[in-house]
């Protein structure tokens, strides 16, 4: 199998903690508006953030695209189509109609995808670029987990958030057994140390498009990415590689991450 080069992008959320007020966090007038539209992909530090993803991509050996937006993002379109189309990346759109979970926002990119292995990340993490290419190696579906106290010590991300991260579970083997969403204290514990932290940095094989149309709604009305991996797993019997990072990822979720982003992006030129 030849090295992955496509990557789908999930930039379809809603933003709705980046909309929310917080006088805490000082922003220019362009990052209140955008902050505002609850875009967080393009929220503007000197260049939109999703030029810094991007780029990363680029740096690490991916050339194909997929911004999977709502109908709605046309800010995001406008953009890449015609104000700064990247040189480096070719640029494709898929439209999710509706915000119904990111595994209908995986099955959006079908086309695009076809029957190519390929990468998910989101819009508003941006990845190190070690992460990234080991993926983009790997002769089969895949996962990059972080360790949740690095996450803590090196990224951006308060220790109150992280705990409701998606943690991972591998066997012996190093193949990945169980995600676990929003864990419980019980959970934890049983995992122990150190402990692995999913942030949607997969690589699929097509069979994640059956696993997207075998699944239910979860509790809350959403088709979950995280239940057509565990599908995947047990009914498909796909076979998910754990790679695992101490490297920070940066989140930009809420406008109080701004800031933090900001300061530890300074000096990076983004060329995607």
């Amino acid at each position: 199998m030849a090295h992955v080069n496509k990557a789908v992008i999930m930039a379809r959320g809603l933003g709705t903690r980046m909309r929310k007020t917080d006088e805490s966090a000082v922003l220019d007038g362009k990052q209140t508006e955008i902050a505002g539209l609850g875009v967080k992909a393009m929220i503007p530090i000197d260049r939109p953030f999703l030029d810094y993803v991007l780029s990363g991509l680029a740096d690490s050996g991916y050339s194909e695209v997929c911004l999977v937006i709502g109908p709605e993002h046309t800010i995001i379109r406008d953009y890449y189509e015609v104000e700064a189309p990247p040189e480096r990346i070719r640029i494709r759109f898929a439209i999710q109609e509706k915000p119904l979970g990111t595994a209908d926002a995986v099955a959006a990119a079908h086309p695009f995808t076809g029957q190519d292995h390929f990468l998910v990340i989101n819009s508003d993490n941006y990845y190190p670029s070690e992460a990234l290419g080991a993926l983009r190696r790997l002769q089969g579906p895949g996962v990059a987990l972080f360790d949740r106290d690095n996450l803590v010590a090196g990224g951006n991300v308060p220790e109150e958030r992280i705990l409701k991260f998606a943690v991972a579970k591998m066997d012996g083997d190093g193949y990945l057994e169980r995600i676990y969403e929003k864990p419980s204290g019980e959970t934890v514990r049983e995992l122990g140390n150190p402990l692995y932290v999913s942030m949607n940095c997969w690589i699929f094989s097509p069979a994640i498009y059956r696993a997207c149309s075998g699944i239910r709604p979860s509790k809350r009305g959403e088709l979950e990415l995280s239940d057509a991996i565990q599908y995947a797993i047990e009914e498909l019997h796909e076979k998910f590689r754990v790679l695992t990072f101490r490297a920070p990822v940066l989140d930009l979720s809420s406008r109080s991450d701004i800031a933090a982003v900001t300061r530890m992006l300074r000096g990076t030129r983004p060329n995607p």
